[in-house]
This record gives C-alpha cells, structure tokens and sequence, in this order.
C-alpha cells in the first residue's frame, strides 16, 4: 500500500489529484482507515505490531503528500510569475516636468538682485495680528488709511496680512541696526477683482536701517534694481506719496522702453519713503516689554514696497492679472524657467 501511495502522490499533477489520493488513502472510507478497522480481529501482539505498521504508513504518507503540495504550489507560483512578469526595461509614462510659476521666477529675480546688493531676504507669516499688521506701522483704529487694506479677518481676531511690511517691526523686535532686508511673500485684500486687482497677490518689502540713511540712498538701490531689470538705460523718479508708514513718503517710477514698440514711458512700480519715526518707536517699545534696550532712537532708514505679478504684466505685456491664479496651463507654460 505504501509504494502504491506514494507512486500516486510523486504522479499528481494538481492540487485537485493530491486530495482525491488524500480521500481514497487517508479518508473515512479511505484504505488505510479500512486496515485499522480490519484489526479487530487479532490478537493484541499481532494487533500492536499492525498498528505500529500502519502508523508508519499513515506518516510517510502524510510527510509525502505535504512535500508533494508544497511543490506543487511553488510550481503553480512560479508559472503564474512568469505569466505577469512586467518587462521594467520597458520605458515608462513620461510625466510632463514641472516649472515654476511665472510670480516665483520674478520673486526669485528680485530676490537675487537684491541679495547681490547684500539685502538679506527674511520671511514673515501670512496670518498677523493687528499690532503688527497695522498698529505698529502708524495705521491705528479708525485711521482712513486702513479702508486701503480692507483684508479677511479671523474669528480669534487676527487676519490675512494686508502687505509684507509687518515683517518691519518684527524685524526690528529682535534684531539691531545696521541691517538690509527683502521680504517675498503673498499678501490678501478684500478686492473687487479686476484686470488690475486681486484678492491674492505678492509683494517684496525691503527695509535698511542705520545711521545716516537718506533718501538717496534708497534711490540708489531702486535704481539698481530698474536696471537689473530693464536695462543700463533705465531711470527712475521718486514723486510725493502718503503712506502711513513712511515720512516722507514716495512712489518711485521706471523709465522704461518696451520692446515690442521701442517707446519708452514712466511706470510706477510701487512705494516708499523714509522709515516713520512712530515704526522705531514702535519697535522699540515692543523690545523694551521683552527686556531688550531700545536701539531704534538715533538711527534712520528707508522701506520700499512692490507688486511681483505688475512687473511680470509689464514685461510680458500680460492684460489681467486674473490670468496669474487662473490655473490654465496654456497661459502658464508659455514662461519656462530659462
């Protein structure tokens, strides 16, 4: 019986033909549980030397059909591998590289220009409180010029950021002149959006603070920056402005010839003026409740402020800064990083 068994078993080509060998040797009906019933009849000596017999039997059976559906199995495993191996010296799905946004490659720019200048570029947070965003920089409550900043404000009081120039006084709380600072970053205002206005925007800040600092120097670095943009032939003029924040204040304009159309015109690009004595002190007060000396009192400085995506509509004539946040790669990919 057991060279019969075993003959089967090593013959079984599936798992199904190993079981049928399992029931008709090993099964209630099975041959070998017909032996041990077939016992009965002898003598305790032949029956304890049957039964051991047969209990070799029923083992090596056992044993032979575990290892026979072991590699039965592996066999089964194996050809289904080879039927879904995947070739991967097959190329893949080219994926369509990314880019930067036409807003980050002229924030980097800036950034760049400014730093070659020995500006350091800081950056502040989104969500400010309204000391920072407002009080600080000369703007209290009920002050008209804050109908200029109209912005989203939280349930806890604090609100999106108006413009970068918050990072002005929190600058100054931790820091002592002499310094120069650029801040990149996106601003919000409460906007009727239009071709020229946006809820979401973004703005660089710069800020120098030292002693001596005049209006001159501030021109000499907008001048440096108009012409790292728009050429050795660029110029620039300050006219009078009011901006809370700045005594005096200005707007600074570009002379700058289109290169589509050769004519040249004057551009305003963005505001700033000689830091307000009520920002120093400010700043000072602020350190002075941290237990830090105050250092804003003999020193002056000047701040400046401008749009990223105007200066991007300017160089590539684009109509509506809607176009920007619009999500349409078409418009988006006709400005690759160079």
């Amino acid at each position: 019986m057991l060279e019969e068994a075993l003959a089967e078993i090593r013959a079984a080509a599936s798992l199904e033909a190993l079981q049928e060998i399992k029931v008709r040797f090993l099964g209630k009906k099975g041959r070998l549980t017909q032996a041990f019933k077939a016992m009965k009849g002898l003598d305790s000596e032949e029956r304890k030397a049957r039964g051991q017999e047969l209990n070799r039997i029923k083992q090596a059976i056992e044993k032979a059909l575990e290892e026979r559906e072991a590699e039965i199995r592996a066999a089964e495993l194996a050809a289904k591998l080879e039927r879904e191996r995947e070739d991967v010296s097959l190329p893949g799905l080219a994926l369509p590289p990314g880019g930067y946004h036409v807003s980050t490659q002229i924030l980097d720019e800036l950034v760049e220009i400014f730093r070659r200048m020995g500006y350091q570029a800081v950056t502040g947070p989104e969500v400010e409180d309204e000391f920072h965003n407002f009080d600080a920089l000369n703007i209290p409550p009920h002050h008209p010029a804050r109908d200029m900043w109209d912005t989203f404000w939280l349930e806890d009081g604090h609100l999106l950021r108006t413009h970068t120039s918050p990072m002005q006084v929190r600058y100054m709380e931790a820091h002592t002149p002499p310094f120069q600072i650029v801040v990149p970053g996106k601003v919000y205002r409460h906007e009727a959006t239009d071709a020229t206005h946006e809820a979401m925007f973004h703005q660089l800040e710069g800020l120098a603070v030292g002693e001596g600092i005049t209006l001159a120097h501030l021109k000499g670095a907008l001048l440096t920056m108009a012409r790292a943009l728009y050429g050795e032939k660029a110029k620039v003029r300050l006219q009078p402005s009011f901006f809370p924040f700045v005594e005096p204040g200005v707007e600074f304009l570009v002379w700058w010839t289109n290169p589509r159309t050769g004519e040249g015109s004057w551009l305003e690009l963005g505001g700033a003026g000689m830091v307000h004595p009520a920002v120093f002190k400010a700043a000072d007060d602020a350190r002075e409740k941290a237990g830090l000396p105050r250092v804003y009192e003999n020193v002056t400085g000047f701040a400046f402020g401008l749009g990223v995506e105007r200066i991007a509509m300017l160089r590539y004539g684009i109509p509506d800064i809607r176009y920007f946040y619009s999500n349409r790669l078409a418009f988006l990919r006709q400005f690759p990083r160079p």
